[in-house]
């Protein structure tokens, strides 16, 4: 089915496994898993966000990362922004978050509240200017593979604030989010579109759980290869049960117009390929067909889902 956005995507994580670890998704808007890892248990989940879409090698390159909570901070805001990704997570409590004036003389009529007392919470613009070479060598390393972003992200986590490219980073970081925070705050299609993406995720997490049945979906295999095995096994199956229903989806969308029915893109949001209805878990184990050579696959809906997008600019307008 087509889609009517294709450079969005959004990352979670799901705790299972005996011994302890975290499934870390990369789900693209087009519902399927473009990337899946274990990471270890008691880490902060943002250092790994940026790792999926450097690996990611498949025709989906996104420009945009929703996360939750734990996807972001002000380190991941920093070397997102510098690798050209756009980083728009849903915050829980954002309220508790400082926002950063430009200037100490900055002050605003509605909001000046939000940043704090007069003249605090202001940008090192000076920082940043001088770091500025530091923070482009450091962003290309991480973009050619010569440093890890996990290693990364972990170290300036952890690293002393009067280290320097530490303060650059989180500068850099204090000036992205406020500008995101602002812009969410402000912009109600823009808050759709966050919401949307994180439970996109959700669901895809639920979904790929009700086809991991064996074993109430546990990991009891101690061993990390055969863990990362089940876990890849597991997205290569949801995957290709997603695209069967997509395809199921496609042929009733078509079946509907040929009967003089008028498929509105509205009509279409609404639906998601993650269903599970008509799947059989167990399978069919049936061998007259396995000769048997499949239709062509016809990707194209006569749906114009640009209207979609066209409907969020006016209601945000």
């Amino acid at each position: 089915m087509d889609t009517y956005l294709n450079n969005l995507l959004a990352e979670t994580s799901v705790r299972y496994g005996k011994p302890g670890g975290i499934a870390y998704h990369h789900i693209a808007d087009t519902y399927i898993a473009l990337f899946t890892h274990f990471i270890p248990c008691g880490v902060w989940e943002a250092v790994y966000i940026i790792e999926g879409l450097l690996k990611n090698a498949s025709e989906v390159q996104p420009t945009t990362i929703h996360a939750d909570t734990q996807g972001q901070s002000l380190p991941v805001f920093s070397l997102a922004h510098l690798l050209g990704f756009e980083l728009m997570p849903r915050i829980r409590n954002w309220k508790d978050l400082n926002f950063y004036r430009p200037g100490k003389q900055s002050s605003y009529v509605h909001i000046d509240a939000l940043f704090g007392e007069p003249g605090a919470n202001v940008i090192d613009w000076d920082l940043i200017e001088n770091h500025f070479e530091d923070l482009m060598r450091v962003a290309v390393s991480v973009r050619e593979g010569a440093i890890s972003s996990t290693l990364l992200l972990r170290r300036l986590r952890s690293g002393s604030k009067r280290n320097a490219h530490y303060t650059a980073f989180r500068e850099v970081g204090r000036v992205i989010r406020t500008v995101q925070l602002l812009r969410y705050l402000s912009d109600p299609a823009m808050r759709r579109r966050v919401t949307a993406a994180t439970n996109k995720v959700e669901a895809y997490n639920g979904f790929s759980e009700w086809l991991r049945f064996g074993n109430r979906g546990v990991i009891a295999d101690n061993d990390p290869v055969e863990q990362e095995k089940t876990l890849k096994f597991n997205a290569l199956l949801t995957n290709a049960v997603i695209f069967h229903n997509t395809l199921d989806i496609a042929e009733v969308v078509r079946q509907l117009q040929a009967e003089g029915w008028i498929i509105e893109p509205e009509d279409l949001a609404q639906v998601s390929p993650y269903l599970t209805e008509s799947i059989n878990r167990f399978g069919q184990y049936a061998t007259h067909e396995l000769d048997a050579e499949p239709e062509a696959y016809e990707p194209h809906l006569d749906v114009d889902f640009t209207k979609l997008g066209e409907a969020d600019t006016e209601q945000a307008a």
